[in-house]
């Protein structure tokens, strides 16, 4: 893990596995707690970052061959978390084979203050995640993902 800043910020890549997954969620949970985040917010950021990393396993890496990497930062910017996931992958396209719902890119959209998935240079995708670092307030709304071609 790279951590920066005393503690308060990553960056880090690591190979696209699902044991990978585990850690990339206590790296960027350890970032949030380091920046004082409350335990609603910790809670938040790791089922979103979670989230966010499975898609790049499941999703952007479609051949045995491909030897993918999931990117994942998260920085402190005033009183914000920002945390993003990306990947070198095929970018977001239809995979008819893809297992589960369809439900992640809503759950990332409900558990982050903001989010934006985009399509990188080299194809593939990234997803920035926004966490206020206050305790979020009963009923509050939060705005839907967006995405960005």
């Amino acid at each position: 893990m790279a951590l920066t800043d005393f503690g308060r910020g990553l960056d880090d890549c690591c190979p696209a596995q699902p044991t990978q997954i585990p850690a990339i969620r206590r790296a960027v949970s350890e970032v949030a707690r380091r920046c004082g985040a409350p335990d609603s917010t910790l809670t938040r950021i790791e089922l979103a970052v979670t989230e966010a990393a499975t898609n790049v396993v499941l999703h952007a890496y479609r051949t045995a061959r491909d030897d993918g990497l999931i990117h994942y930062s998260a920085r402190l910017d005033d009183d914000c978390l920002d945390v993003s996931v990306r990947d070198d992958g095929v970018g977001m396209s239809p995979n008819p084979g893809s297992p589960g719902l369809g439900l992640g890119l809503s759950l990332m959209a409900h558990e982050a203050d903001s989010c934006e998935i985009r399509g990188t240079a080299g194809g593939g995708t990234e997803v920035l995640m926004h966490f206020g670092m206050g305790a979020c307030p009963p009923g509050s709304s939060r705005p839907a993902v967006s995405a960005v071609a």
